[in-house]
């Protein structure tokens, strides 16, 4: 039987599954800092509430698109890759991932 699953890399490290996205995250996420310096700089500058307000809530739907892209590819990878094997590791990896939708449910 063939295993499914991913491959370990040069030192023996599966990769996580947002490994072949790593740079894109990254970039997004150098885009979100800026704009929290934006909203820094905007509250420095007494600007008007609801402008900030309305840059804070662009700043948490872009963290948020960030989280759900991240849980897609756990979703994707690390669990299903879990689930193929079975056993005590599928468990917890489900387990695992059903707390982190929790966590990005409530915020």
């Amino acid at each position: 039987m063939t295993e499914v699953g991913p491959e370990p890399d040069a030192e023996g490290e599966v990769p996580h599954g947002y490994s072949s996205h790593k740079e894109n995250y990254a970039k997004r996420l150098r885009r979100i800092e800026g704009q929290v310096r934006g909203v820094a700089k905007m509250i420095e500058d007494d600007k008007y509430c609801i402008d900030i307000l309305t840059q804070i809530s662009a700043v948490n739907s872009a963290l948020q698109s960030v989280a759900l892209g991240l849980l897609d590819e756990h979703l994707g990878h690390c669990v299903s890759h879990a689930v193929t094997e079975g056993g005590d590791e599928a468990q917890r990896k489900l387990a695992e991932a059903s707390a982190a939708i929790a966590r990005l449910v409530k915020s």
